[in-house]
């Protein structure tokens, strides 16, 4: 997990390419939908507001195809993460969902508002639903803007 303390830093960090570029779009977008529906710029980006307190969950989520972009707007969540080759597998990956489910113990971290969270897809993690938190959840395709089966 890649943790950065601004919208500012990540313009600046992730600069140069067309998913990175999309990412600022959707979030300079935000003022323009509705909390809880998702929405696409192309078809390498889906993103939605979630607010709200995250859900405990037994079980760390991992991808493969798409990793998640988190961008703080208010309030503050702890996260637990860890390789996902650090894990033991409790059900299998699914190509439909781009889902796979681990357990174990990981590291944790608080995340709060104004920071970016970028979850690389060698790691899987989990939301520790502690506080109420409203955020910028955007799903971002590994491919350099579009998908190879298409």
């Amino acid at each position: 997990m890649i943790v950065l303390e601004s919208l500012e830093q990540f313009k600046v960090v992730y600069r140069d390419g067309r998913k990175w570029n999309r990412c600022v779009e959707a979030i300079d977008n935000i003022a323009n939908i509705k909390d809880g529906v998702m929405h696409s710029i192309g078809d390498s980006l889906v993103y939605m507001i979630e607010d709200g307190t995250a859900r405990n969950t037994e079980t760390f989520e991992g991808n493969r195809r798409y990793f998640d972009v988190h961008y703080y707007l208010e309030g503050r969540e702890t996260v637990e993460f860890a390789d996902k080759s650090q894990l033991e597998l409790v059900d299998a990956y699914s190509d439909e969902t781009d889902r796979e489910y681990l357990t174990g113990n990981g590291e944790m971290r608080e995340l709060h508002e104004g920071q970016v969270a970028i979850f690389d897809n060698s790691k899987a993690y989990r939301f520790h639903g502690d506080n109420r938190v409203r955020k910028v959840v955007l799903k971002v395709t590994i491919e350099d803007g579009y998908f190879l089966n298409k």
